[in-house]
């Protein structure tokens, strides 16, 4: 069932109303608006997603690309070692910033799928949502967003009818000033990529994102308001770009192949205490090529592709550190919480051979896809990829720094509760004392699913009463306790026990089939609760035979 369209003027007009009442009056929410000496005292927001990052692609959870600004916000904050996304880029997006689950907010896939028959398909937000923005903006917040927004741009979900005040919005994935037919989204008018106005002269994509979101911030800062910022990086999703001198850094690092990596990855993360010491490393699946087997030119392609995709992690994590800068500079940092983590795991879908394309490697010609390969080596130590409920394909490094709000003792360690993106909207509503609605703009609000990990910022334990769940492309999966249900589409369901298998190595549903069954129960009954539609159609997500000689 459909729902009725509020059109994008109505809903912007009502909640810039809302936003320009944040220091008294009634809120958009319709609640009583903060005081302005309420707001003052509340922290800033940044939340930063990575696109298509695997699980260990960062040096503090055991990567060998340096990764020293996220570092170190991992060292003066927490890392939490079994957070979840929802498998695949609108669907993490939607949940991260509605609180609900994908079918609920209307992005049970990507936002290009709209089944207007469907009960949560719509490729775009709908209205028994409530996003960060307007509920963090109904409560006195300045709001913007610089990055990839897939959540409806085109069917009447824009930032700017969300309650993003400013917004600078690049069409698709976004790395150069003259990649072909780009453009760009500034405060919802657009503009062409290659525009002085995007941005002057030379630029690389995640820097440049930096500079708008640096921009958004000074903007709060005159006005006088906390501010909550969203910087969805374009980063590192296909087809890759990245400067030369940073792709540079990484030829001929990957020419032993993706096995010495990722074991020396998984060794980094035992040391670290990412994983559990009696973790297993999950075996390489059977699409996989064996790196002795191919030829000197073969070899060097894939160093040439794992290379470019290293730079353009490393690239990010510098904008990051510039974006840090402007924080202390600026005299925000201490009262800034950041969260950093990634949309899904890492992705496979050019199967093992992936794609290099004929431009030079990394330019805005280039159209390099990782593939199979090395999408193993950035999940380590899980297995499948984007698109799969099998933990490579959900699980997301979790990063929450800030000075003024985590308790000094418990800076540098390691959360390992399980986590989801649901869980932001309480976790940000909490520490931003903003009250999440029964009702906005005259539509009735679902209720938000997750719970606050705001308490970890003390030391205190988190607890979970209701099991996690997902859906996407027919594959799907359970979470209660340590227990994991997971399927994916068309095949046999698998049961593992977490805390002793997070790797998914040992199936245990023939041995604990009353343990498989309920939870097969509770998912159906979730299912049909959050408005899951049946999938019809098989996707791959890379995981086909390949066509080289190895």
């Amino acid at each position: 069932m459909a729902e009725e369209t509020v059109p994008t003027m109505t809903r912007r007009t009502l909640v810039g109303g809302g936003l320009a009442l944040a220091s008294g009056g009634v809120s958009a929410a319709g609640a009583p608006a903060a005081r302005a000496e309420e707001v003052a005292e509340r922290p800033n927001i940044v939340v930063i997603l990575a696109d298509d990052m695997g699980f260990s692609d960062l040096g503090c959870f055991g990567s060998e690309i340096p990764t020293p600004n996220l570092d170190a916000l991992a060292a003066g904050g927490l890392r939490f070692s079994q957070f979840y996304n929802c498998a695949r880029c609108s669907p993490s997006r939607a949940s991260l910033l509605t609180g609900l689950y994908p079918h609920q907010a209307g992005m049970g896939a990507l936002d290009n799928i709209v089944k207007p028959e469907s009960r949560g398909t719509f490729g775009r937000l709908l209205d028994r949502s409530v996003t960060l923005a307007e509920v963090l903006g109904a409560a006195g917040y300045h709001t913007s967003m610089s990055g990839k927004w897939h959540l409806g741009l085109g069917h009447g979900t824009p930032p700017w009818a969300r309650c993003f005040q400013r917004s600078f919005a690049p069409v698709g994935g976004t790395y150069f000033r003259d990649q072909d037919k780009g453009a760009v989204h500034i405060d919802g008018r657009p503009v062409p990529l290659n525009s002085d106005e995007v941005g002057p002269g030379y630029w690389y994509g995640s820097d440049l994102l930096v500079d708008w979101s640096t921009r958004f911030i000074d903007d709060a800062r005159q006005q006088g308001k906390p501010f909550f910022h969203y910087l969805p990086f374009c980063a590192p999703h296909f087809p890759l770009m990245a400067p030369p001198e940073d792709i540079a850094r990484f030829r001929g690092r990957y020419l032993d192949g993706w096995e010495p990596p990722r074991n020396a990855r998984f060794e980094r993360q035992r040391e670290l205490g990412v994983v559990g010491p009696a973790e297993r490393l999950s075996p390489a699946l059977r699409y996989a090529y064996d790196w002795d087997r191919l030829t000197a030119e073969h070899r060097e392609r894939f160093d040439i592709m794992m290379a470019v995709y290293a730079a353009a992690i490393f690239r990010m994590d510098r904008a990051v550190g510039d974006l840090v800068q402007h924080l202390k500079d600026t005299g925000a940092y201490e009262n800034t919480l950041i969260i950093f983590l990634s949309d899904n795991g890492g992705n496979a879908e050019a199967g093992p051979d992936g794609r290099t394309g004929a431009g030079t490697p990394g330019s805005a010609t280039s159209n390099i896809w990782v593939g199979l390969n090395w999408a193993t080596l950035q999940n380590t130590p899980f297995s499948y990829f984007k698109h799969f409920t099998s933990e490579g394909g959900i699980a997301t490094p979790l990063i929450a720094h800030w000075p003024r709000g985590i308790d000094p003792a418990v800076r540098g360690t390691i959360r390992r509760e399980p986590g989801h993106v649901i869980d932001l909207m309480p976790t940000l509503t909490e520490v931003g004392r903003a009250r999440y609605p029964a009702e906005f703009n005259g539509h009735a609000i679902l209720p938000a699913e997750g719970r606050s990990f705001a308490p970890a910022f003390g030391g205190r334990p988190l607890r979970r009463e209701e099991p996690l769940f997902w859906e996407h492309e027919g594959n799907r999966a359970v979470r209660a306790g340590n227990w994991k249900f997971v399927a994916r589409f068309q095949e046999p369901h698998e049961l593992y026990h977490l805390g002793a298998d997070r790797s998914e190595t040992e199936n245990l549903a023939e041995s604990h089939p009353a343990k498989a069954a309920e939870l097969a129960g509770r998912y159906r009954h979730w299912a049909d609760r959050t408005f899951v539609d049946p999938w019809d159609k098989k996707i791959h997500g890379g995981v086909v035979e390949g066509s080289l000689d190895a």
